[in-house]
């Protein structure tokens, strides 16, 4: 990571412009309530315990040292607090010349700080505890794969959603006054679809891991009958207990799912205790993923998943949810969404290359040519034996404005990647690839979910498409009209566009050169 986009640097207090600002007041303890519950329960457990019991509230054995038992735990209840407000005091935050410090540390300082025109995502993080003081967390990423998210924790919600705007609209090219510390409203949103409770509840108990739990149940039960020993089931407690935090986790984190559209870019709502509000600038989403797992497509359910830079490669629960675009929908959402990211498909007719991409077959007689009348070019027919069930799903196509690659018989995944999105490429192919003419091509773009991989294809299209993607990613970096996303979905939020007009808050941001553009993914 580079200096200049995020750093952790010793502090001095001198700035250029802008006002130092601290987090509010409440924010340690509801960062370290954990540590104050700690402390009581080290000093008053037995106490409680001996409450219950009916016997004395202090041991007549100890009724000499209870002086200093409480001397010791209100000494350690003041420093607890004391670091605390410390915390407090030397925890700031900036907003100027372009980039937003964060100052934490009494002992040892550190400043945090990340360019504004480098930010890929910001989110508004609210536990519960946090939620029942109003108070909500600012955590915004850069493109680095996670390491660097600069955090802001707590502001007052309105604070947070203020802050947020701010940061974006600069971000967005905003036209302010040199040394101008104007705060910028929220602009406003046009809401597009939401995920119905009892569709996200469906979706879990009809998921893969469903279908690997009764599998597994199976198993156990038969086991346990052949050997005549009910003691395996008391070993499947653990196991038990951490499939149902599993699906929890899953329904707390997709409850009350929401998406709209706004002039800063795809908003997210999501969660039941723990609530998060990201907002997706969508020309900094790099790759994007649909998926529709066997038991789904009874219902026509698809889920979404994107590549952020700056999310990494969600290896948690956490960073899924993070990188879901979208938990469950139907079709239709799914266009919907897509039309969002994609503003401009690069073809005359986008639902019908979608759902080729989504739902498309090649015929089981297929022709010498691997071209189909959907416009996919996919595996041929010689190299069937290497995939007996996907080869007439694995396939490409390269519109104008992105490459889309189709997979899978019966997990069907389609795979979208703006050209300009394109990182590197690498063609493979391995002995068995070799005999049958076919190679991989394999597109590099930002660490997360989505790993597109162009499956099979013929040796002569696969070195065809590897030339032409190149051209058409230099091509795309140069014209780089991902940001004035807008003006394009205009006709699904009329008012929401009408805020972005010039002279209002927000302003399209001018198209980077190359050499720019290539710095922004690096």
């Amino acid at each position: 990571m580079s200096p200049e986009d995020s750093a952790a640097v010793s502090l001095t207090d001198k700035t250029v412009d802008g006002d130092w600002k601290r987090v509010h007041p409440a924010s340690p303890f509801v960062r370290g309530w954990v540590a104050l519950a700690a402390v009581g329960f080290f000093f008053g457990r037995d106490a409680f315990e001996r409450m219950l019991q009916g016997r004395d509230f202090v041991d007549p054995n100890l009724s000499g040292r209870v002086p200093w038992l409480l001397a010791g735990g209100a000494v350690v209840l003041l420093l607890t607090v004391g670091g605390f407000i410390l915390n407090w005091y030397f925890t700031r935050y900036q907003v100027a010349e372009g980039f937003v410090r964060v100052n934490t540390g009494f002992l040892f300082k550190q400043q945090r700080q990340a360019r504004l025109d480098r930010v890929q995502a910001i989110d508004i993080v609210q536990p519960l505890l946090a939620r029942i003081f109003g108070l909500a967390e600012l955590k915004f990423e850069v493109a680095d794969a996670g390491e660097s998210a600069v955090r802001l924790a707590y502001l007052p919600i309105d604070q947070a959603k203020q802050l947020r705007a701010t940061i974006l609209a600069r971000a967005a090219g905003v036209v302010s006054e040199p040394g101008s510390s104007q705060e910028i409203p929220e602009a406003p949103e046009h809401v597009v679809l939401s995920v119905p409770p009892g569709r996200l509840l469906g979706s879990l108990l009809l998921s893969e891991q469903t279908v690997g739990i009764l599998i597994g149940a199976a198993a156990v039960v038969s086991t346990s009958v052949v050997l005549d020993n009910t003691a395996i089931f008391l070993a499947l407690i653990p196991g038990i207990l951490g499939i149902g935090a599993s699906y929890w986790s899953a329904f707390n984190k997709g409850y009350n799912f929401t998406a709209a559209i706004s002039p800063d870019g795809i908003r997210l709502r999501y969660g039941l205790l723990d609530t998060q509000a990201q907002t997706l600038p969508p020309g900094r989403i790099q790759a994007v993923m649909v998926r529709q797992p066997p038991i789904w497509r009874i219902f026509g359910w698809y889920r979404m998943h994107v590549n952020v830079a700056g999310y990494g490669a969600a290896g948690n629960s956490e960073g899924a949810a993070r990188t879901m675009l979208l938990p469950v929908g139907m079709k239709s959402d799914v266009l919907r969404m897509m039309s969002l990211v994609l503003p401009d498909p690069g073809v005359e007719d986008p639902e019908s290359v979608f759902v080729a991409g989504l739902e498309g077959l090649a015929p089981a007689q297929a022709s010498h040519t691997s071209t189909r009348a959907d416009g996919f070019t996919t595996t041929p027919r010689r190299a069937w034996l290497l995939a007996p069930l996907g080869w007439r799903r694995n396939g490409f196509l390269a519109t104008g404005t992105a490459l889309l690659i189709r997979s899978g018989r019966w997990w069907r995944t389609l795979v979208m990647v703006p050209h300009q999105r394109t990182q590197s490429m690498a063609l493979h192919q391995g002995p068995l690839a070799r005999r049958f003419g076919v190679a991989d091509l394999v597109l590099h773009t930002t660490a997360g979910p989505v790993m597109p991989r162009v499956f099979q294809a013929g040796v002569a299209q696969a070195v065809e498409l590897f030339d032409q993607q190149a051209a058409r990613a230099r091509a795309a970096r140069k014209r780089q009209t991902s940001e004035q996303w807008l003006a394009q979905v205009a006709p699904q939020a009329p008012e929401v566009a009408a805020a972005a007009q010039p002279g209002q808050a927000i302003q399209a941001e001018q198209p980077r050169t190359l050499k720019q553009e290539e710095s922004h993914d690096g």
